[in-house]
């Protein structure tokens, strides 16, 4: 499915999209799930940043500094 910018998909394309995506995702086995999920979990930013943007990094920047 090789598509231009701006070009949408039909609703039958994104049905089936969907679907062999879901079964990809069923046929993972349990172990690879969880790594998955795992990797994802990590490479997540911290709370204070995803909450309060760059300044809590600043703060903890100049705090650091000054110890």
């Amino acid at each position: 499915m090789n598509r231009t910018r701006g070009e949408s998909m039909s609703p039958n394309d994104y049905v089936k999209f969907m679907t062999e995506e879901v079964v990809k995702y069923m046929e993972l086995p349990k172990e690879k799930k969880k790594e998955r999920k795992q990797r994802k979990k990590a490479a997540r930013k911290p709370w204070s940043i995803t909450l309060f943007g760059i300044i809590p990094l600043a703060l903890s920047f100049v705090f650091r500094r000054k110890s």
